[in-house]
């Protein structure tokens, strides 16, 4: 049963934290991010928080930068909106799926190109 309120506590703050990165943060560090998935311990005590960022290294680690430095204001809201007695302690992860796809698929065109991939 604890599965079940664990999953619908990181749905709440999959869906809270987005609505903060479109709204309330304003963080010129944080560029086009995304989140990718939020992964919440049973206990409900932490949160791991996955997310992706369109651009270079240098927009990743500033995107890294500017989401640990608004951890703060991120959990203040959450305790707002999620009416829990604690509020989870937040980890921010990149996600690096959507980076490994991206090159596959890139891997894939190119051999494709080549006339290396045989379609059945």
């Amino acid at each position: 049963m604890t599965h079940k309120r664990a999953e619908k506590v990181a749905e709440a703050i999959h869906e809270m934290v987005s609505l903060l990165l479109i709204k309330g943060l304003k963080d010129p560090r944080i560029g086009f991010v995304t989140i990718t998935g939020v992964e919440v311990t049973d206990d409900l005590r932490q949160a791991k928080i996955y997310f992706s960022v369109v651009g270079s290294e240098a927009e990743k680690k500033g995107t890294e930068q500017g989401l640990s430095s608004a951890l703060g204001f991120i959990r203040k809201e959450l305790g707002k909106q999620l009416r829990m007695r604690f509020v989870p302690e937040i980890v921010f992860k990149y996600d690096e799926s959507i980076a490994y796809g991206s090159r596959i698929e890139t891997i894939l065109k190119e051999l494709d190109a080549a006339g290396k991939v045989d379609d059945k």
